[in-house]
Parts: C-alpha cells; sequence; structure tokens
C-alpha cells in the first residue's frame, strides 16, 4: 500500500474570489495564532496516524497570507507530530501578490519543495473578473523569482472558459504560462458553485458562461497545446513534464489513504472518510475542549469503493489496473462490462492496453460518465 499524505487547510485570504467555494474567511487575519494553536491540538490529537507521510500539502484559502514565521512554525510542529519523510513532496499554495524574498526563503529552509502559484490569468481584465488581486506582470515576475530563490518545482494554476475569454486571449495565457517553464500546470474549467458570487450572478443573467462544446473546445485544444509543449496530460485538469506529477494529488485518485487537517479538511482511511467542520469558530472551539473537530464521517462499502475507483481512475490517462481492479472487488470488469467497455473503445473513449483499461483524450473529457458504464 502506498504511504499517506497529509493536508493542512489554511482557512484565511484577504479576499474572496468571485468562483471559489472551498471554505475560507476574510478580514480575520488577526486569528492566525489562536488558528494555529487549534491546529497543533489537532496534531495532537491524531497521534493514531503514525505511518510515514511521504507529501504534505498546504492549501486552503491562502496559505501564503501566513507570515513566513507562522509557516516555518507549522511546518515544523508537523514534522514534531507526525513522522515525515526526508525526501517527501512538500507543497505550499500562494497567491503570486504574497510572493516576497522573505517568503521564499523562510519555505526553503523548512524544506518545501513545490510551489503551487494561483495564477488563473494573465490577462488583467479577466483577472479583475476573477476577483484576483494580483496582476499577470505581477504573477511572471513572482515565478521568476521563485526560481530565482531555488524553487525549481513551480506549479501553476490556470482557468478557462471564463466570460469574455476567447481561445486568443486562452492560447496567449497557456505560451505565457510555458514560457515561465513551470514542471506543472493545473488548467481548470470555471465552474458555477452554489454560494458563490458567481453562482448568483448567473443565475440573474448577468454573466454568460460558454456552452458545452465551447469549453470542450477549450479542453481539446488545452491538451494539444501542452503536450506539444512537452507536458504530459495526466489527469483531466493536470499537466506535468516528465517525472513531475503531483504526488499527493495522486493520492487522491488512487484511493490512498490521506490526513486532513483544519477547517473542512478532509480524511480517509481503511473505507471511513472523515470531514471537518467548516467553521473556524466550531473548528477552535472543539479543539479547545479536546474534541476532535468532526462534522461527519461516513463508511464506504465496497459498491461506493467500487464506483469510487473508476470515477477517479478514469480521470487520470494510466486508468484502471484491470488486475488490481478484479482482485480488490473480484470479477473479471471486462467480461462483466463487455458490452459497453467494446462500445466505449469503438467509440474512441476508452483503450485497453498492457493489462490497463483507460481513457483515450477523447474520454478524458467525459471522464465522470464513464465510471457509469
Amino acid at each position: 500500500m502506498s504511504q499517506p499524505g497529509l493536508y493542512i487547510h489554511i482557512p484565511f485570504c484577504k479576499s474572496k474570489c468571485r468562483y471559489c467555494a472551498f471554505y475560507s474567511v476574510t478580514g480575520c487575519l488577526s486569528r492566525t495564532e489562536e488558528f494555529l494553536a487549534a491546529l497543533r491540538q489537532e496534531m495532537a490529537l491524531s497521534s493514531d496516524w503514525t505511518a510515514a507521510f511521504d507529501t504534505l500539502y498546504i492549501g486552503g484559502g491562502t496559505p501564503s497570507v501566513l507570515s513566513p514565521a507562522q509557516l516555518t512554525r507549522m511546518i515544523a510542529d508537523a514534522r514534531r507530530s507526525f513522522s515525515i519523510e526526508g525526501e517527501a513532496e512538500i507543497t505550499v499554495e500562494a497567491n503570486p501578490a504574497d510572493i516576497t524574498t522573505d517568503l521564499l526563503k523562510g519555505l526553503l529552509q523548512s524544506g518545501v519543495n513545490r510551489i503551487s502559484m494561483g495564477v488563473q490569468s494573465f490577462n488583467d481584465a479577466l483577472l479583475r473578473f476573477l476577483g484576483r488581486r494580483h496582476r499577470g506582470m505581477q504573477a511572471e515576475e513572482s515565478v521568476r523569482l521563485a526560481q530565482k530563490r531555488g524553487f525549481d518545482n513551480i506549479s501553476l494554476d490556470l482557468i478557462y472558459g471564463i466570460p469574455g475569454q476567447n481561445r486568443k486571449v486562452w492560447e496567449d495565457t497557456l505560451r505565457r504560462a510555458v514560457s515561465l517553464h513551470p514542471s506543472h500546470l493545473s488548467c481548470y474549467q470555471l465552474t458555477v458553485e452554489k454560494g458563490t458570487p458567481l453562482h448568483q450572478e448567473a443565475a440573474q443573467g448577468r454573466v454568460l458562461l460558454p456552452d458545452e462544446n465551447s469549453q470542450a473546445e477549450f479542453f481539446f485544444f488545452t491538451s494539444e497545446f501542452l503536450q506539444k509543449e512537452g507536458y504530459l496530460h495526466y489527469e483531466v485538469s493536470n499537466f506535468a513534464l516528465p517525472g513531475h506529477e503531483s504526488r499527493h494529488n495522486r493520492k487522491y485518485w488512487d484511493h490512498t489513504c490521506y490526513l486532513g487537517l483544519g477547517p473542512s479538511a478532509h480524511s480517509f482511511r481503511a473505507h471511513q472518510r472523515h470531514w471537518n467542520i467548516s467553521s473556524v469558530d466550531g473548528y477552535s472551539n472543539a479543539l479547545t475542549t479536546g474534541h476532535l473537530p468532526v462534522e461527519g464521517k461516513e463508511t464506504l462499502n465496497q459498491e461506493n469503493l467500487r464506483m469510487e475507483s473508476l470515477f477517479l481512475g478514469f480521470r487520470t490517462r494510466a486508468g484502471i489496473c484491470l488486475q488490481d481492479y478484479n482482485l480488490r472487488f473480484g470479477g473479471d470488469l471486462l467480461k462483466e462490462k463487455k458490452g459497453a467497455i467494446d462500445h466505449l473503445v469503438r467509440g474512441g473513449f476508452l483503450e485497453i492496453k498492457d493489462g490497463f483499461l483507460k481513457p483515450a483524450i477523447k474520454g478524458m473529457a467525459i471522464a465522470d460518465s464513464l465510471a457509469l458504464l
């Protein structure tokens, strides 16, 4: 079994992007020390996780709103509380507007070896529409500064399908991104999440999003463009130079165990999934009284796990190892689903190769539907 991953959710932002549905709060940076104290308590109460972690991912929210000293101390707390391998992949998400020499120096000294930068676009008008607090030139400068200070494993988040973003504008974003030589790119389709300002504006007809055909064109163009530039399209939204796939995120897709700390964070182990309270107050209050801040939990039966393994496996270019799948769930997937699989293979959505049932690029575009075969 693969080693587990550790995730820490930082619930603070300086401002909230209009499309973001991840849990975070604004105007509360004075509470970061209170949060970090609660986080240390959650680490202490999670001591039953004794296996060595080989990835640590610090996300949010905006982790880079913490001071270099706070981030350094938090990572040191994690090292004291858990076994984290010396060669672990340690990622910190950052807003380009927060990148400074002091921040980068502190991250390096703490053993951080990967930065995931939320660029989203290099077009200033689109950045304003999204509610981002950085500008395109600033993002380029931040990437170059991180590289100059010693980070050679940088991932950039980009968004396509933004109103007002035609293919030419998106191609310019991709070209500017590639010119910075990042090792990894995450290219997400803009989605309308309930409870966000964007959802309300779309419901009122004040924002018109591209239709499904336009979104599909963006997807296929992105895949073709980045593969020509040497990036592997290894997951629906993720591209990497060979050997630079996100080790942490692959744990989610492979059904590997992971521990999530912080408000709203999820954990998965031994058929059990649980998630934390999505509230800084509720999170801190629970830990103050010596209780883990768990809001809910579920036990996954074999059928749940089987469906999830298909759903997650078809999101990756590697696909599903038929031998592993059959041993884990019994039976023979190719025989049991022969009609559906043959139909999808003929249609160019799936392929069977070297013992794997894997999606073609055409299949990755409808990955969520493939699991229903």
